[in-house]
């Protein structure tokens, strides 16, 4: 947290800076030219490589650089998303779970409750029913519509 007015102006500049090549970069995203990139990768130094004399920020932004390749890599694959939000969103329900219950007591009751969850989560992703494919599975239930298995679901939406 910044303690000196210097140091909030400093925040803002860079924020600001960082800012207005994000949206640049979903601006890329949305119409890639990969003769662009190369300015992309030298504003991304330009601002990177910034040296305010305010030491946590001058930190964070070497940090930053560092992972260049890797926060670029949208030049790349611009279908990437530049954001996490849906890792983080489909990780929620584990955190939550593993909150609640306390953890689990074994390795193998880690693994049990992080595969039922993994399919819990895909079967949403494909608009299946967890419960109908789990009786499906199980034998359960009706056996006049059986329920694909999720390769097979998944590489048909391919």
């Amino acid at each position: 947290m910044p303690t000196t007015a210097k140091e909030e102006r400093l925040v803002t500049m860079v924020r600001d800076l960082v800012w207005r090549f994000y949206k640049a970069l979903k601006a890329y995203q949305q119409c890639p030219s990969p003769q662009s990139a190369p300015a992309f990768r030298r504003r991304f130094d330009r601002i990177f490589t910034l040296r305010t004399g305010y030491e946590a920020l001058d930190t964070l932004l070497e940090r930053l650089h560092r992972r260049k390749n890797e926060l670029l890599k949208v030049l790349e694959y611009p279908g990437i998303p530049l954001h996490t939000n849906a890792s983080e969103n489909a990780l929620r329900t584990f955190v939550t779970k593993r909150k609640i219950s306390g953890g689990t007591m074994s390795q193998d009751g880690r693994v049990a409750r992080d595969v039922v969850l993994g399919l819990m989560k895909t079967c949403q992703k494909l608009g299946l029913s967890f419960y109908h494919y789990l009786g499906d599975r199980l034998g359960i239930g009706s056996e006049d519509h059986p329920i694909p298995s999720l390769p097979a679901t998944i590489l048909a939406r391919a």
